[in-house]
């Protein structure tokens, strides 16, 4: 949203952001509206604070840019109180290209042009634009909206959820920046999606808000050392507070509770390596002879060397890891009763 203010002589563009609460203006804004002529258009979002604080406004009707334009320097020209023009929501674009050859115009002929000055009076905050897409998907969403939108479940939305991570794990392995920016916005948007499906919820409606309310909570919690008095030594102290604080909250009686069995097979069997790692559970697990300087493309070849072999003989290497996966985090769980395996090893 912008605004224009002409005062006799002065014309000023007082430029304002629909994105924050209206009356969240300037000092400075407040002063030029109060003594100002103030005219704007019908239905402008500043009107209920102008009357509240009794700041007559005169209304106009839509006009086009030009008309708009040639209408404030008419006003510009009167002398006396400064004239403020409330801009529309999208920040009258045009309106400065409308006003430069004008104000040219009768300065070459000799009238006098009045000064042209712009001032903001409210600015975006950092992530205001959030609230255009939470805006959106609601229009979406709602009644006259997308029909395909209309339709859509937390289960039908599955896919896209995986499939946009994906992209933008992508974009991210490629070190390309501009599609990454896209793709993220992809996933924002499956969380918006999924946040606006929360709140139809006849039972326990939830909403955006309490998404992200959600998360600043834990990230204050799981941050003693910048939000609290707690210190911490480097960043490997700071994770395994993160896992000691984790499993407190959850209540979690094993170092592999948490972990989503969904995960493709090798992202699993690296996490229950992980977690067993950090929570000291020791479980022999068989491994190839490898050099010790192992490289990630050697690594690599011997993996796809190891698929290759099971397809061949009609083995499928994801099925294979995911029960060995299943095996080790059988022993770990047994390992953490004090029991042990029956083997002693996972392979």
């Amino acid at each position: 949203m912008s605004a224009a203010a002409v005062a006799g002589g002065r014309l000023v563009l007082l430029a304002t952001s629909h994105r924050v609460a209206a009356g969240l203006l300037s000092a400075e804004a407040w002063a030029t509206l109060r003594d100002g002529r103030v005219v704007g258009p019908v239905g402008h979002l500043l009107l209920p604070a102008l009357a509240e604080q009794d700041i007559a406004v005169e209304l106009r009707e839509p006009e086009p840019i030009p008309a708009r334009a040639r209408a404030l320097l008419t006003l510009a020209q009167t002398p006396g109180r400064p004239v403020v023009w409330l801009g529309a929501d999208d920040g009258d674009p045009g309106l400065a290209e409308a006003l430069a050859p004008l104000l040219a115009a009768g300065a070459v002929a000799g009238s006098v042009a009045p000064d042209l000055e712009v001032l903001h009076g409210s600015y975006d905050v950092p992530g205001s634009r959030l609230l255009d897409l939470v805006a959106v998907m609601d229009r979406l969403r709602s009644p006259g909206g997308c029909p395909w939108d209309a339709e859509q479940t937390h289960a039908s939305l599955a896919p896209y959820l995986l499939e946009e991570t994906h992209e933008a794990l992508e974009a991210l392995a490629l070190g390309d920046t501009d599609a990454l920016r896209e793709e993220l916005g992809d996933v924002l948007l499956q969380v918006v999606f999924h946040s606006r499906l929360g709140e139809e919820d006849s039972d326990r409606p939830w909403s955006v808000d309490d998404v992200a309310a959600q998360i600043v909570a834990k990230l204050i919690a799981r941050h003693p050392h910048v939000f609290g008095d707690a210190t911490v030594d480097d960043a490997a102290h700071v994770a395994r507070n993160w896992e000691r604080l984790k499993a407190v909250e959850k209540g979690r009686s094993s170092v592999l509770d948490g972990v989503p069995r969904t995960l493709p097979a090798l992202a699993l069997a690296g996490k229950y390596l992980a977690r067993a790692a950090a929570g000291g559970v020791e479980v022999e697990v068989e491994e190839p002879d490898l050099p010790e300087d192992l490289t990630v493309e050697q690594l690599g070849a011997v993996l796809l060397g190891v698929v290759s072999a099971g397809r061949r003989q009609g083995l499928d290497a994801e099925t294979a890891l995911r029960e060995s996966a299943r095996a080790f985090a059988g022993l770990v769980r047994l390992a953490e009763s004090g029991e042990p395996g029956p083997s002693g090893r996972a392979g």
